[in-house]
């Protein structure tokens, strides 16, 4: 069983819960209507379906290769690039000025959802362009976003982005890759980058490599990192390619799953020095990273959701070919497909709403996006602004910690085939343990929930959003039906506590982060999950009031939505609590923190 796009529900995600008629209204996006949206998402499922879908296991048995300092990618990899290229996926919401076809970020996710559901490896280079292309839009000259943002939204150049060293992976103030200036407004660029995707292959004629140097006398930390243009070809004035840049790919890892996506060390100046050009102002490298790794922290969300997705599809797919057992409920004297069994139906159903809600999340983080980069009122764009940066931790961290349970799932509906390689089962595992880890672990993504956005703001953007799920909330009582409906009655009741446990932590986490923030970051993690879950939970509830209004129009869509409602109302928000509890009996080191460095 290859992929299959679920676009009917990425359709009801953007137009009833992101809000897609908002977002056509903006200023440069009237043209993103429902007909387009249909257009967009339909292509980008043939695409998915029939040229990325088919590579993903061979990927997976026959991964990039290094010999010589050249990785050669997959069989059939580069040729799906140059369609990739060709089909103007790279461009999709870039600025039509520079070869992009400029539509909003909402349009833009499925497509990234759909990319990566059918093959997580091949996805990983168009990522890291599309932050490359950002931070070159944001920080970069006239002059260098001419020279290199056309090229990669071509797809004739690829982008990596260079931070980590052998000695300095998510401490950035370690960096000690240096870049001499040499009086000609170019620079020298010294040292190691390890860990760096896709930094090396065969499938596009150049790459972009963005790095982070120091340059003399820069001072010592974070304060004095600058980020610096490392092209593998240096480009003529012409925009021609001419000679070999002094950066080398030194080896390839041996990874536990994207095992297509080559993950290079790169040596730069082994011979002599790599040519570099620094993108804005010295020492601000780091704040212009930043704009790669929101991009790209987004970006990993959606894997988590794909990953997700394609690991629910494959354990449907068996559980209704699987003959095993009779019935518990005796309604069959012969064995019946696994799908029939309870514990099956729960696994599957469980898979089921992890997905659909953080799919719902990350496409209402993205409308949010969009108005906050074209709406015509500056309050309403800072608003919606400071809604999407508090979303994408969440967006990041919850999407993927949920895809790995998801894929954990899918393997343990294969039962002892899902551990056999040739099931097919096991790679979704494998691919999505990474992603809790890349682009900021799930420890840092929560780190940043807790400071940046619920202490700096003094919980104020997390305030807006009880409120919020106060109104669905409400909305779900006063719902005609509401008496005589188990879904609205589970989802009001569990929703309205998960949402309490919610405000209680972050009332803890803003009175007690001064006076005990060992215990606040130690609970971090459970702080973030418990955000993903009630928000989740709060796209379900905006879903089933939709649902319930609709059902006549499509019983069996409308009705499988108003069921996984009901799913994720009694067997994940519950877990809301127990967050809760774990959050704030972690106070004064008690529990979590009693055992001495010694005693571990």
């Amino acid at each position: 069983m290859s992929y299959t796009a679920p676009v009917k529900d990425m359709l009801f995600a953007i137009n009833e819960l992101a809000g897609l008629d908002r977002v056509s209204s903006l200023p440069g996006f009237e043209d993103a209507n429902a007909e387009t949206a249909q257009a967009v998402l339909d292509e980008a499922a043939r695409f998915s379906e029939e040229v990325l879908a088919p590579l993903n296991v061979e990927g997976d048995r026959n991964p990039s290769s290094w010999k010589d300092g050249v990785v050669t990618a997959t069989p059939g990899f580069k040729e799906a690039f140059r369609q990739y290229a060709e089909g103007g996926w790279q461009g999709v919401v870039h600025p039509g000025e520079y070869g992009g076809q400029g539509l909003p970020k909402l349009l833009a996710t499925p497509c990234i959802e759909m990319l990566n559901a059918s093959n997580l490896s091949f996805a990983l280079c168009p990522l890291l362009t599309d932050g490359a292309i950002e931070a070159l839009l944001t920080a970069g000259t006239e002059a260098q976003k001419q020279t290199y943002v056309p090229k990669l939204i071509s797809g004739d150049w690829t982008g990596t982005m260079n931070l980590t060293e052998p000695q300095a992976g998510s401490d950035l103030a370690l960096v000690r890759t240096r870049a001499e200036p040499q009086g000609d407004g170019s620079f020298k660029v010294f040292g190691t980058k390890i860990f760096i995707t896709w930094g090396e292959h065969d499938m596009a004629e150049n790459i972009v490599h963005l790095v982070l140097a120091r340059t003399p006398n820069a001072p010592e930390g974070v304060k004095g990192i600058s980020l610096f243009i490392v092209p593998k070809f240096l480009v003529n004035e012409d925009g021609s390619l001419g000679a070999r840049n002094d950066v080398h790919c030194v080896s390839i890892e041996h990874k536990l799953g994207i095992k297509a996506s080559p993950t290079a060390v790169l040596q730069f100046g082994d011979h002599g020095g790599a040519t570099g050009y620094l993108i804005g102002e010295e020492n601000r490298g780091l704040e212009y990273m930043f704009i790669m790794m929101n991009a790209a922290r987004f970006g990993v969300g959606m894997q988590g959701v794909a990953v997700a997705d394609r690991a629910y599809q494959k354990a449907v797919a068996y559980a209704k070919e699987r003959v095993q057992s009779r019935p518990v409920d005796g309604s069959a004297k012969q064995s019946v497909a696994i799908i029939q069994h309870p514990d099956v139906r729960r696994m599957l159903a469980t898979m089921r709403a992890l997905t659909e809600g953080a799919r719902a999340l990350a496409y209402v983080a993205a409308a949010h996006s969009d108005i906050a980069h074209r709406h015509a009122d500056e309050a309403v764009r800072a608003d919606h602004q400071a809604i999407y940066e508090y979303l994408v931790p969440v967006v990041k961290g919850w999407s993927t910690e949920l895809s790995i349970e998801v894929a954990s799932l899918g393997v343990q509906v294969h039962g002892g085939m899902g551990f056999i390689e040739e099931t097919g089962a096991a790679q979704f595992y494998r691919d999505a343990r990474i992603l809790t880890i890349y682009e900021g672990t799930t420890a840092i993504q929560a780190n940043d929930f807790v400071g940046r956005k619920t202490l700096r703001d003094g919980g104020a953007v997390a305030k807006v959003l009880l409120a919020q799920i106060d109104e669905s909330i409400e909305a779900l009582w006063e719902h005609a039906s509401f008496e005589s409906s188990a879904a609205f009655q589970a989802l009001h009741r569990h929703l309205t506590a998960g949402r309490a446990a919610l405000a209680n932590v972050v009332e803890f986490v803003l009175e007690h982060a001064k006076g005990d923030p060992n215990a606040i970051f130690a609970g971090s993690v459970a702080y973030l999950k418990l955000a993903g879950i009630v928000l989740c939970g709060w796209q379900f509830a905006r879903a089933l009031l939709v649902a319930a209004s609709k059902r006549d129009e499509d019983p069996s869509f409308y009705g499988a939505k108003v069921a996984t409602a009901h799913c994720f109302a009694t067997q994940i928000l519950p877990q809301a609590l127990a967050l809760e509890a774990s959050i704030v009996e972690a106070k004064n080191n008690e529990g979590l923190l009693a055992l001495t460095e010694a005693q571990f």
